[in-house]
């Protein structure tokens, strides 16, 4: 079997997040490639790169308001492409759990579909736990309170371990 490196999915708010959380992403984005040689799935970046091959020079966010057909095609397509990653790709996921991934629906989402394919879900937030909804929790493996907690965690459970043979992803039964 060939070996491929590990590759971890960012989850968290972006339609109701600042910069729809770009900045956490970005960061996080270089530590896990430079510190743990993993990929890494950026919903920012991958959506920007399907927003300007379907709808160039449009604000999607404003699409919402005037043109409700075209902005549920367009999210339909970053819904799939979303879901295919976490399914197929994705060896865990990191959500940062915040204002903006409580008020939207698509981490939720997403964290529903990890934990259906068995992929762990390392959670970051600084929210009581009581105010987190139950099926977020339910989906979670670990819960850090800061990312410098989850840097430590992930560097001490990755340590030389930079690839992973790949597995099918058809087996979904949950544990």
């Amino acid at each position: 079997m060939k070996a491929r490196r590990i590759r971890a999915y960012l989850s968290g708010g972006m339609e109701y997040a600042k910069e729809e959380g770009m900045q956490w992403r970005k960061e996080l984005e270089g530590w896990m490639r430079k510190v743990l040689g993993h990929t890494v799935f950026n919903p920012n970046t991958q959506s920007e790169k399907l927003l300007a091959r379907t709808i160039p020079k449009r604000n999607i966010r404003r699409l919402k308001s005037i043109d409700i057909t075209t902005y549920t095609q367009v999210l339909k397509r970053i819904v799939d492409l979303d879901s295919r990653e976490i399914a197929e790709n994705a060896d865990y996921v990191v959500c940062y759990w915040d204002a903006a991934a409580q008020q939207g629906a698509g981490t939720k989402g997403e964290l529903t579909l990890a934990r259906f394919f068995r992929k762990p879900v390392y959670l970051v937030t600084t929210f009581d736990l009581a105010t987190i909804p139950g099926w977020v929790l339910g989906c979670t493996t670990q819960i850090f309170y800061s990312f410098d907690a989850l840097k430590q965690f992930l560097q001490t459970s990755f340590a030389g371990n930079h690839s992973r043979p790949r597995r099918p992803s058809r087996n979904r039964s949950i544990p």
